[in-house]
């Protein structure tokens, strides 16, 4: 895992962060969501969530889920008969 994100995506106080990961298979992304709140000390974050802070870590998620995507143009230009059986039965559940 690097240093740094490589990217940052925050609707009201709901953000994701993403990493970037060199692997012996490839690049990967690790996505981390949290909350940011203010503190007596300052600003903070927690991972935990209410009720009503769900429909942003839904929209900030599927947010994250396109940006990582775009970032290999391969994948995203792939017919549908080389989607991995998975990928099809994700889509078909949602």
């Amino acid at each position: 895992m690097s240093n740094q994100p490589i990217h940052e995506i925050k609707l009201g106080h709901v953000k994701a962060t993403i990493w970037e990961n060199q692997t012996k298979a490839g690049v990967r992304h690790g996505i981390k969501l949290s909350r940011i709140y203010k503190a007596e000390e300052g600003w903070a974050t927690t991972d935990s969530f209410n009720r009503d802070d769900l429909p942003l870590v839904a929209k900030v998620a599927d947010m994250a889920h396109s940006w990582v995507y775009a970032q290999k143009p391969e994948c995203a230009k792939q017919p549908e008969k080389a989607r991995s059986k998975r990928s099809q039965e994700v889509e078909v559940s949602m």
